[in-house]
């Protein structure tokens, strides 16, 4: 039942939102997402840490062919949700003094896509999954369509294109796994995760389900080289729908890697680690020295999520514990660190009209608050002990390492790489002299505070209190590698 009411309370308020005008819809789809995330808590304390699917609801959907309309959630799960439904409230909160048109379609799209967020990590069914898949990327193509940048048309099309092209091969496979399940006694065959688990397939059919899955996943989080959709599409969106694609919407991809490819085809990820690893750790090192380039805020930090998805992605396919918790707890931190960094670079440019570090200066002067914000959030994305990103990314480092020394020594640069990008952007917009543009730059207002104050918040409670999560995933963790190393 809380899983259901989790699924379906944002589209009923969606639903609501679309029927209120004017400046009403905002605020009722903020209170809307605060009722959702007050479900996500009431799931968290009523949640027993082990490695079975609590909150589970199993009924018929096509009942001859086997397809169910199967949700639940484990320790994985729970902690997408919690995510998802932490960081959405915030995000709609952030757009209060933006004066988008027709604001109740923008609103009521804002949370159509929680419900396939929501829908994506609950699902324990394939067609399911695949429904929500596309589902959650639906409303945010028109967002960035309709209230997006100069070049948005072009630009989202690329990134429906490519998510759709990804999404089809998906598809194909899971069809063709479908057709291998045994069956009920009402159906042939059955699309149920645990009918995939119990599937043992030969090692070349392994082989190229594993690209077939593995392509749609890769372009949605995205892993080098699938990466080409992203830094226009992230520049060029409006804030809310930047931080909803870099919060929530990449870790479908990586939770999707954690649901469905490792644990069905085992033997093709062993066969493809390697390569795996290789663009991954290519994608950290790329990405890096293309965000120390960038001039504009937006797009340094755009291509410092490919970075940081690099090495989730290295950490996670390394199978072992250190890599696979790393790669769940850094989830949540990047979610939370970009969303708070996005946010910030939106707040620079209504009060100057330019997201470019050359024209800025000085506005540490008169913000202390803004100061202290933006650096908090700064350094838990570059990984300082005590902050968010540091559990993270120690335990994806250790997984690296633990899997190949080379490789580890080379992913290790994303610490270093990143302390350069993110000082240099910290330093040309905040120090040194005022630039014209930043004359009279003022601090935070009681708004603004209130989205950035439980980001950083979550900075410190991740990083000092890192067992608050890694203890609800654990056991699910352990499970799953279980299953892949049977």
């Amino acid at each position: 039942m809380i899983t259901a009411l989790l699924l379906f309370w944002p589209a009923l308020a969606a639903l609501l939102v679309l029927l209120i005008k004017g400046e009403g819809a905002k605020k009722v789809a903020f209170i809307a997402t605060l009722v959702e995330f007050a479900i996500a808590l009431f799931a968290i304390v009523n949640f027993v840490p082990d490695a079975t699917t609590q909150f589970a609801l199993d009924m018929p959907w096509v009942e001859r062919a086997g397809i169910g309309f199967s949700i639940g959630m484990d320790g994985i799960s729970l902690l997408m949700v919690l995510l998802t439904t932490f960081l959405v409230p915030l995000i709609v909160l952030s757009s209060f003094k933006h004066d988008y048109k027709n604001p109740h379609v923008f609103y009521a799209l804002v949370l159509f896509m929680q419900t396939g967020l929501i829908g994506v990590f609950v699902a324990m069914d394939a067609f399911l999954f695949y429904f929500f898949w596309e589902v959650a990327l639906i409303p945010i193509y028109f967002i960035a369509a309709i209230w997006g940048g100069a070049r948005r048309i072009p630009v989202t099309f690329k990134f429906f294109i490519y998510t759709i092209f990804g999404s089809l091969f998906m598809l194909a496979a899971f069809v063709y796994l479908y057709f291998q399940t045994a069956g009920t006694e009402l159906a042939a065959h059955s699309s149920n995760v645990n009918a995939f688990y119990q599937l043992t397939l030969d090692s070349a059919t392994q082989s190229w389900i594993f690209w077939f899955l593995f392509l749609a996943f890769a372009i949605k989080m995205p892993v080098f080289p699938f990466h080409t959709w992203q830094p226009d599409t992230y520049t060029e969106s409006p804030t809310q729908a930047t931080m909803l694609l870099a919060g929530i919407m990449l870790k479908m991809g990586i939770y999707g890697v954690l649901r469905w490819l490792l644990p069905v085809v085992p033997l093709g990820v062993s066969q493809w680690a390697d390569l795996v690893l290789v663009l991954s750790i290519i994608g950290i090192v790329y990405g890096s020295i293309i965000a120390i380039r960038q001039r504009d805020m937006k797009r340094l930090i755009a291509y410092s999520s490919i970075a940081h998805v690099g090495l989730i992605a290295a950490g996670i396919f390394t199978l072992n514990e250190q890599g696979l918790q790393g790669g769940v707890i850094q989830m949540l931190s990047h979610g939370i660190n970009v969303v708070g960094l996005f946010f910030i670079v939106d707040i620079i440019f209504r009060r100057t009209n330019t997201r470019e570090i050359s024209n800025l200066g000085g506005i540490t002067q008169t913000t202390p608050a803004l100061s202290i914000m933006f650096l908090t959030l700064l350094m838990g994305s570059v990984a300082l002990p005590l902050t968010n990103g540091f559990i993270g990314e120690f335990l994806l480092l250790s997984g690296v390492f633990q899997y190949n020394h080379y490789f580890g020594a080379v992913a290790g640069l994303t610490i270093i790489l990143g302390a350069v990008y993110m000082l240099r952007m910290f330093q040309g917009v905040m120090f040194g002299t005022k630039s014209e543009a930043t004359e009279g730059f003022a601090d935070l207002t009681f708004h603004e505070k209130a989205v950035l104050i439980p980001l950083v918040i979550m900075v410190f409670w991740i990083g000092l209190f890192p067992n608050t999560f890694l203890s609800i995933s654990e056991p699910a963790v352990g499970h799953l590698l279980s299953i892949i190393n049977r």
